[in-house]
């Protein structure tokens, strides 16, 4: 008898253990889609909280082509970028309030130097959004400054 309960024990554990451990699936991720001018629908992650935008994509190695981070400011400003500790390169599509491509930079590099000597992107036109995509993606989609994205 002390045994069945020690193992239906350890068995209830164990099923607690893969409900709350590992990673994460995209599904618990918070995210929404994007539908782009020709009519694809990117899934991003979005990106509202300070710390998580701090981080981004940072440390990923890859990025599936129907895959995103949006990262979403209160206000429009300035928002430029950088690519410390990215090991991919990135496109990365600013967008106004209005969800209107204002600045694009593709195929980003990574930088895995110092973080002082990492180059700044973008930043130059007023954004409320900004979009990374894997690198290559903007041409495969066709994005273009002026063009509007839903979400």
């Amino acid at each position: 008898m002390s045994f069945l309960r020690l193992y239906g024990g350890v068995l209830a554990l164990g099923c607690v253990l893969a409900g709350c451990g590992g990673n994460p699936s995209y599904s618990d991720l918070n995210t929404q889609d994007v539908t782009l001018p020709g009519g694809q629908i990117i899934h991003v992650e979005a990106m509202i909280r300070p710390i998580d935008q701090a981080r981004g994509l940072m440390f990923r190695t890859s990025l599936a082509p129907d895959r995103g981070m949006l990262f979403i400011h209160k206000t429009p400003g300035l928002y430029s970028t950088w690519m410390y500790q990215h090991r991919m390169p990135l496109d990365i599509i600013w967008l106004d309030r209005s969800h209107t491509i204002v600045e694009m930079v593709e195929g980003a590099p990574p930088c895995q130097t110092v973080a002082s000597q990492c180059p700044h992107f973008g930043g130059t036109k007023a954004s409320q959004y900004i979009l990374e995509l894997a690198g290559g993606m903007a041409r495969k989609y066709d994005l273009h400054l002026g063009q509007r994205l839903d979400f």
